[in-house]
């Protein structure tokens, strides 16, 4: 196994030891040694009169505790884990360099009594205790500024995510008394993966197996993660499972309801409403639930003594979050599983890059079903090429192949069909027009580009590229899809007219529907359930997903691809799927053999060579062109970090809705790429954080917008 490949992050030592370990380090975190002081005014407490304290203040040069003096009168409610309220600024505590960040009462959480400080000025007393709910546990604390760590960000920010606001109604009402221990599960249909049955027992067991699962197509898989929960609270253990979204949430939810009965689980999403989703969470913290299945918000629930961390569908953009410093939820639970000691299960239909790396590692082992066991439960898959397309006279009449026609006419006999269109939106890349490979930078191997018409750009180092070639055929023509997807639900209802057309998308998205024959047009992600599956599926469309200017192209439009085919009847049964796109590509092909783990394992050893990620690790840094360069230049980048750009970002048009990382409207900002090799991550997340803090505490530098392991470096 090649070195490049093993995850350069894995912590050392066991869990217990390293969780250790980290609250030892945050406990001297960044505390200055100086002459011990007391607080003039009030009486003190008369044990551990100092209250260590995080304010929730998400700026670097602040990620540091301040210390406070605990009057008499809150002794008894100001204990480690609660939410308090202290005067910031006010001359209590330590302020870097002497300046004061106004006076105001802000939030923060008491992280521990002490008996001295070693701040050398007269210290301020807490305001008051919010509640005496101990919120923040020190493994959870842990967790935060691990995160906090390998992200770059502030301590406080992470808190932000994982503590949910206080709902005072919720909080006042008592949590049910804890069920026992459930009997182990049965193994159900995990009897159709070869490791499947042993992964269960080990887990009730109590041990902490992990693994990625590439789950069989069809209805199953709610059911086997609410038996993998099952068996691990069988062993006296909590498990935690997120899902991209609440439906897929929802799904799970009732498998384990109907496995488990009421009482035995929470469900963490944002259906839920403030105080519903809060008195639930309590109710995990306080022991009263064990097994929690939740979206993205979920990761970081505090369920007692951890046995299985679960995500489903790592690839799904859900999973990252769009606030600081933007964690992802596969990250998040290894970080988890590794702390705490506990198992790991990646599962999907689909296997992305990063699970392949797991794999290939060594750090987890694969759960997969034989080649006959997914002959059976996929549906057969048919292609229709460019060449297909321009000898079909249906196909330039209706934008419907002859193909897609007869599927879909066969299809509405016995059932509904799935027609998937791409969205709006989605910008394809250039590619060779003989040969269709990805037009790249010969310099960093970059997507190539041309804005407006002009020379070839690399989209990551921003070098211009004259007379190229592809390195495949030797073509030097380029070519580019335009989508035109926006009238499909309209044309189709032309075509079939006594069939009723149902959309899923956006603005309105269907969680299932009945199983008479009806055509559903859906855009990727939005797919609802059939009832007893779907008789047919066509995949519209397919340059304009493969053409997208990203990195995960491929295995993106593998992904939406699969979960779709995942939703039809297997071929035993009729189920047919057409997807329109080159048969050649390798994502077309993966598909018709239905072997999403060889995809996986390609992408990874192609991107090992070319030096993408996750083999390297990557960070973005966007901002004003004069920030961003004044921000490379102040930053001690490791030894073999290597930049890339900057390049100049599209301007966002007045009136557009901004996405997150989008620059003002009107504004034209800049981004650059810094890589470094395996092993260097830690060193290169401390080395932006350390340059942030350092400008952020100047207070004269322009802003600047750090994220490491963008998701998007297209």
């Amino acid at each position: 196994m090649s070195s490049e490949n093993k995850r350069p992050e894995e912590p050392a030592g066991s869990g217990p030891e390293q969780l250790a370990l980290i609250r030892e380090t945050v406990r001297k975190a960044k505390v200055p040694k100086a002459k011990p002081r007391t607080w003039r005014g009030a009486a003190l407490a008369k044990e551990l009169p100092v209250a260590r304290v995080v304010v929730n203040k998400g700026l670097l040069h602040l990620d540091q505790y301040f210390d406070y003096a605990v009057p008499e009168e809150l002794d008894a409610e100001a204990q480690p884990g609660v939410r308090v309220r202290v005067r910031f600024g006010a001359g209590g505590h330590r302020v870097r360099e002497g300046r004061r960040e106004g006076g105001g009462l802000v939030d923060g959480f008491l992280i521990e009594r002490r008996a001295e400080t070693d701040y050398g000025g007269a210290l301020a007393a807490l305001a008051y205790v919010v509640s005496p709910e101990p919120v923040l546990s020190p493994q959870m604390l842990a967790l935060a500024r691990a995160v906090a760590d390998r992200y770059a960000g502030s301590l406080a920010d992470v808190l932000q995510l994982a503590i949910p606001p206080r709902n005072g109604r919720a909080e006042s009402k008592p949590s049910p008394e804890p069920l026992p221990a459930p009997e182990p599960p049965d193994a159900g249909t995990w009897q159709r993966y070869g490791r499947g049955p042993a992964f269960l027992e080990s887990l009730a067991e109590g041990g902490a197996p992990r693994a990625v699962w590439t789950a069989l197509p069809g209805p199953h898989w709610p059911d086997e993660l609410a038996r993998a929960v099952a068996a691990t609270l069988a062993s006296g253990r909590g498990a935690l499972v997120v899902a991209p979204d609440g439906r897929r949430a929802a799904r799970v939810d009732a498998a384990l309801t109907a496995l488990l009965g009421d009482g035995r689980h929470a469900l963490l999403t944002a259906e839920s409403g403030p105080e519903r989703r809060y008195r639930q969470w309590l109710a995990v913290r306080r022991g009263s639930v064990r097994a929690v299945v939740g979206t993205r918000a979920a990761m970081f629930a505090p369920v007692r003594d951890l046995g299985l961390v679960a995500v489903w569908d790592d690839g799904d953009s859900s999973h990252s979050d769009e606030n600081a410093p933007f964690p992802h939820v596969r990250e998040v639970l290894e970080l988890r599983a590794t702390h705490e000691g506990c198992g790991f299960l990646l599962g999907g239909v689909s296997c992305t890059v990063e699970a392949a790396q797991l794999v290939e590692s060594g750090w987890a082992l694969p759960l997969a079903a034989g080649r006959d066991r997914v002959r059976a439960a996929a549906p057969l898959v048919r292609t229709v090429g460019d060449t297909d397309l321009a000898r079909d006279e249906a196909a330039r009449a209706a934008r419907l192949p002859s193909l897609a026609w007869q599927a879909i006419r066969d299809g509405l006999r016995t059932g509904p069909v799935l027609v998937q269109v791409p969205r709006r939106g989605y910008v394809p890349r250039l590619a060779c027009e003989r040969c269709r490979a990805p037009a790249r930078c010969g310099h960093c191997a970059g997507p190539l580009q041309a804005p407006d018409e002009q020379a070839l750009t690399c989209g990551w180092c921003g070098r211009h590229t004259a007379g190229w070639h592809c390195p495949e055929c030797g073509g030097a023509r380029l070519r580019a899809r335009v989508v035109g997807a926006r009238r499909t639900a309209e044309e189709l209802g032309r075509v079939f007219p006594a069939v009723p057309v149902r959309t899923s998308g956006r603005d309105h998205v269907l969680d299932s529907v009945p199983g008479r024959p009806a055509l559903v047009v859906s855009t990727p992600g939005a797919e609802p359930v059939a009832e007893d599956g779907y008789a047919a599926a066509v995949l519209l469309d397919g340059w304009a997903m493969l053409g997208r200017p990203d990195l995960r192209a491929g295995e993106e439009a593998l992904r939406r691809w699969l979960d779709a085919a995942s939703l039809v009847r297997a071929q035993s049964a009729g189920g047919v799927v057409v997807v329109v796109a080159e048969p050649t590509l390798r994502p077309v092909q993966a598909l018709v053999r239905w072997d999403p783990v060889g995809h996986a394992q390609r992408e990874l050893a192609e991107r090992a060579e070319l030096g993408f990620p996750p083999v390297s690790r990557m960070a973005a840094v966007t901002g004003g062109a004069e920030a961003v360069a004044s921000f490379l230049a102040d930053t001690e980048l490791p030894g073999e970090s290597e930049v890339l750009g900057p390049v100049a970002l599209p301007v966002t048009p007045p009136g557009r809705p901004r996405r997150p990382g989008d620059p003002p409207p009107g504004e034209r900002w800049q981004r650059a790429l810094i890589r470094v090799p395996p092993g260097s991550g830690a060193s290169l997340a401390t080395a932006l954080r350390s340059a942030q803090a350092s400008r952020l505490t100047r207070g004269t530098e322009p802003p600047v917008r750090i994220r490491v392991d963008p998701p998007d470096i297209g």
